[in-house]
C-alpha cells in the first residue's frame, strides 16, 4: 500500500480547519485523527471507530486497518504528526521562541506569554504539553494570526531537546537553568547539561538568538560565543534588575544597558508570585519583552496581573492557614530553593509538608538524604515527609507517610490551624489533594 504523502495530508489538514484529534475519548467532528500507540494500547484498532465518532479523516500506520478512502495509511503516525507539525511551522511568517531547563520552564513560558500578549497575538504551549506529542500539537494549533509562538519543550533523555527542535525549528531559545532533575534518563548532571544544551547547538547552527541568565556560569559556558541576549543583577547587561523583599510575594525593579541608573528613580514592579527564586524568571519574561520593543510600562503591568496557577508557587489563604502550592513538581534543585525560601519567610508557624522526587533513579536516596540535611540545617522542626523514598531517608523526628492518602487520613484528623504551610512534592505524589484538608 502507498504512503500517504505530507503534502496530501496537509491539505486535509487545511480542509478540517487545523482540528487534530488523539484521543478517542475526546474525538472531535471534522477532526484529522491519529492513531497513535503506547506501551499499552494500539489507537490503530479504533479507526473505524474514529469515523464513526464524526472525525473527516484517519492516520494509520497498520495496513489491515486502512479500510475506508478516508483513512490515510502512513509508516509511522507519530513521525508523520511531527513532520506535519515542522511543514506546518514553515509555512507562517512568525518568531518560535523554545523554552526548556530543569526548573521554571513553566512558569517561564506564561510570564513571557503575559507580556508579549500585550503588543502580539501570542500562543503557547498548553499546559506542559512539552514533549514529543505535545510539541507536535502546540504548532498544529497556530494559525496565520499568530505572531509569536512559545514553545516549551520538556525532556528526559540526552537527544529529545535536539529533536523537537528540529520539529519546531525555534529562531530565539531559553535555557532557564541546568540542574538535577530527570538525573535517571540523562545519566547524570553532566548528562542534563549535554541534553539541555541541545538547543544552543541547534539555534547556534540555525544562526539564531537566545535569552540568558548571564549570572549564570553553567548557562554562559554552555552557549559559548553564541549570540546572546543577557540578562541578571551583576553586570551592565541588556536587562539588569534588583530585587526588594517588601513581603512574601517578588517585588523588583529593572532597567537597560542603555537607560535609566538611578534605582530610586525607577518603579517598583509588584508581583502576586511567591517565591523569591521566581525574581529571575520575572527578569527573564522583561528581557524578552524589551528584546520585542514592548513598552516598560506594558511589561510592568503585565507582570503585576499576572496571577500564578496550577499548583505553582500559588499563595492560597484558607479559613484555617495560609498555603504556598507548588505541587506541580519537585526535583532536588526546585526543592532547595523552595525550601531555602520558606525558610526565609517571616511566618510564626511554619509546617513543611513534601512529597517524593520521581526519576532520579540511582541518586534517589542520596538526594533525598541531602534535601532532609538541608530541612535540619534551616532549622524547620514541624515537617511532614511523604513517601517511601523520604520515609527511608528521615530520622525519627520528622512525621513520615508512605502516600499521600495515608497523609491525608493524619492531617484531617490532626487540624493544622494558624500556620504558613509549604506543599512541595513530585506530580505523581498529587500532594494538592492534602488542600481541602488544610
Amino acid at each position: 500500500m502507498q504512503e500517504t504523502s505530507i503534502r496530501d495530508l496537509y491539505e486535509a489538514f487545511v480542509t478540517c480547519d487545523q482540528k487534530i484529534c488523539t484521543d478517542t475519548r475526546k474525538l472531535e467532528k471534522g477532526s484529522i485523527f491519529f492513531c497513535l500507540k503506547g506501551a499499552n494500547f494500539n489507537a490503530n484498532e479504533f479507526a473505524a471507530k474514529a469515523l464513526e465518532g464524526g472525525c473527516a479523516y484517519v492516520v494509520v500506520d497498520e495496513e489491515k486497518y486502512a479500510t475506508a478512502g478516508k483513512i490515510f495509511f502512513v509508516k509511522d503516525v507519530l513521525k508523520t504528526l511531527q513532520n506535519l507539525a515542522n511543514h506546518h511551522r514553515k509555512q507562517l511568517k512568525l518568531k518560535v521562541l523554545a523554552i526548556t531547563g530543569s526548573n521554571g520552564k513553566t512558569t517561564n513560558k506564561e510570564l513571557i506569554k503575559a507580556v508579549l500578549s500585550k503588543n502580539f497575538n501570542t500562543l503557547a504551549t498548553v499546559g506542559n504539553l512539552n514533549n514529543h506529542i505535545g510539541v507536535p500539537l502546540t504548532l498544529l494549533s497556530l494559525t496565520k494570526e499568530h505572531e509569536i509562538a512559545i514553545v516549551e519543550m520538556g525532556a528526559n533523555h540526552q537527544g529529545e531537546i535536539n529533536e523537537l527542535c528540529e520539529i519546531a525549528e525555534p529562531d530565539l531559545g531559553l535555557i532557564t537553568n541546568i540542574g538535577k532533575a530527570h538525573l535517571e534518563g540523562f545519566g547524570g548532571e553532566e548528562g542534563v547539561k549535554k541534553g539541555k544544551g541541545e538547543m544552543y547547538r541547534f539555534i547556534e547552527k540555525k544562526g539564531g538568538r537566545v535569552f540568558i541568565n548571564a549570572d549564570d556560569n553553567v548557562l554562559q559556558d554552555l552557549a559559548g560565543g553564541m549570540d546572546k541576549i543577557t540578562y541578571g543583577t551583576t553586570k551592565l547587561y541588556d536587562v539588569i534588575g534588583k530585587q526588594y523583599n517588601e513581603n512574601e510575594f517578588v517585588s523588583f525593579k529593572w532597567t537597560t544597558r542603555y537607560n535609566e541608573k538611578d534605582w530610586n528613580k525607577l518603579p517598583m514592579v509588584k508581583t502576586q508570585i511567591i517565591g523569591q527564586y521566581n525574581f529571575i524568571n520575572l527578569l527573564c519574561a522583561v528581557c524578552v519583552g524589551n528584546y520585542f520593543k514592548i513598552e516598560d510600562a506594558k511589561i510592568n503591568e503585565a507582570l503585576s496581573e499576572y496571577v500564578p496557577d496550577m499548583n505553582r508557587s500559588q499563595l492560597e489563604k484558607t479559613e484555617n492557614n495560609t498555603l504556598i502550592l507548588d505541587a506541580y513538581n519537585a526535583n532536588p534543585s526546585s526543592m532547595k530553593v523552595a525550601i531555602e525560601n520558606f525558610a526565609g519567610l517571616k511566618a510564626e508557624n511554619k509546617l513543611l509538608i513534601l512529597g517524593d522526587m520521581f526519576e532520579l533513579g540511582e541518586f534517589s536516596e542520596a538526594e533525598h538524604k541531602k534535601i532532609i540535611d538541608l530541612i535540619t540545617e534551616k532549622k524547620l522542626d514541624d515537617v511532614i515527609l511523604v513517601g517511601p523514598e523520604f520515609t527511608k531517608a528521615s530520622p525519627v523526628k520528622f512525621k513520615t507517610f508512605l502516600s499521600t492518602i495515608d497523609c491525608l487520613g493524619y492531617i484531617t484528623s490532626q487540624k493544622q490551624k494558624n500556620k504558613t504551610i509549604l506543599i512541595k512534592g513530585s506530580r505523581g505524589m498529587k500532594l494538592e489533594t492534602l488542600k481541602g484538608a488544610l
